[in-house]
């Protein structure tokens, strides 16, 4: 402890009333939270059964036992309970379920469970099925601000908001006939149990003699109920919290839960750490700056003693492809000066959406990345069936490409036919292609099948011997006739949830084949080399696996994540793109609320960065099929104008020696990076 600064020992020592630590970004709120936890253990007589420390991931509660453990050298550390909200409310579940109405072996139902529960729910009572997802909102919101089904009812001020609501109350009855919970009710039934049953409550508040709370600004309604409950009038907890860190509101979450705790216990005791352990000064200046233009019930602001550090830039791109290729060509350079590797990098982004030509960019430049908190542009179902059948057309042993796409678009080849296939394949040690050919399968399928995947085989080794005599600029002529053959826009057109979702998806295959054409003139250009499909395909499937390897930290990848996702992580230099109005802020939230909210998105993606970011804008964007002119975001006039460097805004010319000159540099670093390489 001798170790902390002086707020995060009073934070730790503090245990009289009840505390609220509000922990700036990077103040080491971690630290302070483990540190108490040993505290209570070790001065205070509880014991670790007795203590029970809150958050929002396993990842984080796994850290903070494991941390505790070791400042406690083991010794007294067991029984000490720390989980997320949801775990424990499962865990008061488990041990109340007669009081509940439940059987002791109760199932949780996941998000895809509960849809096919009110999928069939709302066919019996004719609602459309196409608004599942917006039943599924309104039922987890109605949950998390702990309305039950009646209320709902009473509260529905039209004919569609009381169809949803009858479908709750129908919905909450067929989970308890199934003998069920979904993800929102491991919160629900706890409160619910502790308002109903006070007996219940008093042996929980007497298990729970110390609560402690991570990420408190990101509780919704019932949480907070749940820790009102559990500390009682003894309120013997410690709370840490940044409500300039509070991005979840889509999901419930409710910043004002912070000030809501004064009134509930006036005693509460207020503490802020300010000390910033991560970034640099002018970081820490512009997100302060920026994060004030939002109203706040507590003020703070950061510091560190790490210096002034790099101006902020900020550059102007033409549009979303040069703000992608710039972007990159920027980590390229800049990790030549400064012999820095790939994972001190992060690029943030507002949406998904935005990932998809800084991939490509990435890709190209054979810079191996990982994609956070989003879905990977091999994810997509009709990436990987396309993928699937240039693997197989490359290599017709590929099984698992070929029970992908053998159906794909349909071909009337069913389960058990293949089945009977892979049986007969297996016996013959051949592969699943090779089978289809053989005469021996006559004694195995019937007539009508044996004709079908005879057919599909024969039609793959005529796409095999045609794939094999293309190459540069035929294998883009291939694989279009390939996709025109298969009549796989029209499948999507059938099996899509409307036209909108149907041309999404056709769009990521043309993102493919224009990938595949930028790989193939590429090395025309650089080499002279026609390359051939295989040659790609193994390219392509080289970067699928790095993408996929799962022990992230222990490979050199840059980072690609959305602002939401990268809150609690922490990188070298950030990139900040598509910094620009009707993306950050977001079209829907230009006004307040939502519009605090999308600022304290922004305030979170510059905290991100320890030593330099960089933000970036395009002036024109490609949105509804045309090239449309966008405006830099207000967030960049709320920055202090002297932490900026801008290039390429309005009104500042750069002279034409200094733009020679930085172009010079620019090739020049490049071309030594790439001979070193």
């Amino acid at each position: 402890m001798h170790s902390l600064n002086d707020r995060q020992r009073q934070a730790v020592l503090h245990i009289e009333t009840p505390a609220l630590v509000l922990a700036g970004a990077g103040s080491g709120k971690t630290r302070v939270i483990t540190e108490k936890i040993a505290y209570l253990i070790r001065k205070c007589d509880l014991k670790a059964h007795n203590i029970y420390a809150l958050t929002f991931t396993n990842k984080s509660a796994k850290e903070m036992k494991e941390r505790v453990t070791k400042l406690l050298k083991n010794e007294n550390a067991k029984g000490l309970n720390v989980s997320t909200f949801h775990n424990l409310g499962l865990n008061i579940i488990r041990q109340e379920y007669k009081a509940l109405g439940y059987k002791i072996n109760f199932s949780i139902m996941d998000a895809a469970d509960s849809g096919q529960i009110l999928k069939e729910l709302m066919l019996k009572q004719t609602i459309d099925p196409e608004v599942l997802d917006g039943v599924q909102w309104d039922i987890s919101s109605w949950k998390n601000d702990r309305i039950s089904p009646e209320q709902a009812l009473e509260q529905a001020e039209d004919a569609q908001q009381q169809a949803r609501a009858t479908l709750y109350q129908a919905y909450q009855k067929q989970l308890h006939a199934y003998n069920a919970v979904d993800f929102d009710d491991l919160i629900g039934l706890p409160v619910r149990l502790f308002s109903e049953n006070a007996d219940i409550l008093e042996k929980w508040q007497n298990k729970v003699r110390y609560l402690l709370v991570d990420e408190y600004q990101d509780t919704n309604a019932s949480q907070y109920a749940l820790v009102k409950y559990l500390v009682g009038v003894q309120a013997r907890f410690t709370v840490v919290g940044d409500d300039d860190q509070s991005i979840y509101a889509w999901r419930g979450a409710q910043p004002e839960n912070l000030a809501l705790l004064k009134e509930d216990f006036p005693a509460l005791k207020l503490i802020k750490l300010e000390q910033n352990y991560r970034s640099s000064n002018r970081i820490l200046q512009s997100a302060n700056q920026l994060i004030s233009n939002n109203p706040h019930i507590f003020e703070k602001k950061l510091w560190s003693e790490m210096g002034l550090g790099d101006p902020i830039r900020v550059i102007a791109c033409a549009n979303e492809n040069q703000e992608a290729e710039r972007v990159v060509s920027e980590i390229i350079v800049h990790k030549f000066k400064t012999r820095s590797k790939n994972k001190d990098y992060a690029i943030l982004y507002r949406g998904n959406h935005q990932s998809r030509l800084l991939e490509r960019a990435l890709r190209e430049q054979n810079i191996p990345y990982i994609i956070s908190g989003g879905k990977s542009f091999f994810d997509h179902a009709e990436i990987k069936d396309i993928m699937s059948y240039l693997r197989l057309v490359v290599n017709p042993d590929d099984d698992a490409a070929f029970l992908r796409i053998v159906n794909t678009p349909r071909r009337e080849i069913g389960a058990s036919t293949l089945e009977k296939l892979a049986t007969y394949a297996t016996g013959r040690g051949i592969s699943l292609f090779d089978a289809t050919q053989e005469f021996g399968l006559t004694s195995f399928l019937s007539e009508k099948a044996l004709k079908r995947v005879q057919l599909f085989g024969q039609q793959l080794l005529k796409w095999a011997q045609e794939a094999n005599a293309a190459e540069g600029v035929e294998v883009t002529s291939f694989i279009r006739t390939l996709i025109e053959n298969l009549e796989y826009d029209n499948w999507i057109h059938e099996n899509a949830s409307n036209p909108k979702a149907a041309e999404k998806r056709i769009n990521n295959i043309r993102e493919l084949i224009t990938w595949i054409e930028r790989i193939i003139n590429k090395a025309k250009e650089e080499d002279g080399e026609d390359k051939k499909l295989e040659t790609i395909v193994t390219h392509m499937m080289l970067m699928d696996m790095m993408e996929r390897n799962e022990s992230e930290k222990e490979h050199d990848m840059v980072s690609l994540m959305t602002l939401h996702a990268s809150k609690g992580l922490e990188f070298p230099h950030v990139f900040l793109i598509g910094v620009e109005e009707e993306l950050l802020p977001h079209k829907q939230n230009m006004t307040s609320p939502g519009l605090e909210e999308e600022r304290r998105l922004a305030y979170v993606g510059i905290t991100r960065a320890q030593r330099t970011i960089t933000l970036t804008y395009a002036t024109k964007r490609r949105k509804y099929g045309e090239d449309m002119a966008c405006e830099p975001s207000r967030f960049l006039e709320e920055l202090p104008k002297e932490a900026l460097q801008w290039e390429g805004k309005p009104g500042v010319v750069t002279s034409k020696e200094e733009q020679l000159e930085h172009g010079n540099a620019h090739i020049a670093n490049l071309k030594s990076f790439l001979r070193r390489d």
